[in-house]
């Protein structure tokens, strides 16, 4: 007989959550996540979990260590509560960017967050578009990696950029196999930015490879942090001779000047999902378009709690 399936969230995305259970036809669990006067986070999970299979939806976007902090301790909750299982899903994973020892002296902190979820009693974890791929390896316990590619797609394809007179533009070379798959499924060209990253947040175009006169063209990233690295891509891009720049991500983080940037910028769209909730700033600039992964996040749910496949959700 099947376990009862509840799904829990933080104060990070509560309207993704309630659409994930709008989506799956359950109510949102109750639980408070409040702070104690010094600052402390206090949960109380307020119905009863035992045996039941319980789904946290908490991305870890800003404050970035408040929001780990909730998920951690609603973890601890659950266990303690003896809940069936636990699964911690991470709309954005904080952290992914620190994936390796790029410098001497560096921490990797996608690694030791993956070890404090594991710790916490995560029984499994489910992402979304991670900034590096291995770090699935990190975790000890099952992880699904899901892709917003096909939210963002359908989008572009509205907007028209698809077929041979549209460019899908890689911004470094990091993400040109990202950039492959949707010119592949666009039925576009390829092209990447030779960029340098001489501090953290600051980047420079030195070269672009690839022929974008004439053409349509989209810059496809996983994250927009402060939007210096898409912006100075896009003002290249137009100085090379593109009719129009647009641009779609996963993640809006949305950081420090990040909208202003995005106003001032030839950029004509930016797509984004939900997965991060915009700031008021976002929400006003009409470059922004946001489209939803409650449904693709939902299904996943209805899929591990039911023990059915969701390897068709990868692609």
């Amino acid at each position: 007989m099947l376990k009862s399936l509840s799904i829990f969230t933080g104060n990070s995305n509560r309207a993704l959550a309630d659409e994930i259970c709008k989506f799956v036809e359950i109510p949102l669990g109750r639980a408070d996540v409040t702070h104690f006067s010094d600052g402390e986070i206090y949960v109380e999970v307020g119905e009863n979990v035992r045996g039941v299979n319980c789904f946290v939806v908490q991305p870890t976007c800003s404050p970035p260590n408040q929001a780990l902090m909730e998920l951690l301790i609603m973890i601890d909750a659950l266990k303690r509560a003896s809940a069936g299982s636990i699964v911690a899903i991470i709309p954005y994973f904080g952290y992914a960017r620190q994936d390796r020892k790029a410098k001497p002296r560096t921490p990797i902190t996608a690694k030791l967050v993956a070890n404090l979820i594991t710790a916490a009693g995560a029984d499994r974890a489910l992402a979304m578009d991670l900034h590096a791929g291995q770090i699935q390896g990190f975790f000890d316990i099952p992880f699904d990696h899901l892709y917003s590619m096909p939210v963002l797609i359908e989008e572009l394809r509205v907007l028209g950029y698809v077929g041979e007179n549209c460019v899908v533009v890689s911004p470094d070379a990091g993400g040109v196999e990202r950039a492959r798959a949707f010119s592949k499924r666009l039925g576009a060209g390829l092209a990447i930015i030779d960029k340098r990253r001489p501090a953290p947040n600051v980047s420079e175009v030195m070269n672009i490879v690839g022929d974008v006169r004439g053409k349509k063209t989209v810059i496809v990233d996983d994250i927009i942090d402060t939007a210096g690295t898409l912006t100075h891509a896009a003002i290249a891009i137009k100085a090379a001779g593109a009719t129009s720049v647009a641009a779609c991500a996963s993640h809006a983080v949305f950081s420090g000047k990040a909208i202003q940037r995005i106003t001032d910028s030839p950029l004509e769209q930016v797509v984004v999902t939900n997965t991060i909730p915009l700031s008021e700033a976002g929400q006003q600039c009409s470059k922004v378009r946001v489209k939803s992964v409650g449904r693709l996040l939902g299904e996943a749910i209805k899929r591990i709690h039911h023990g059915d496949s969701i390897s068709s959700l990868f692609v």
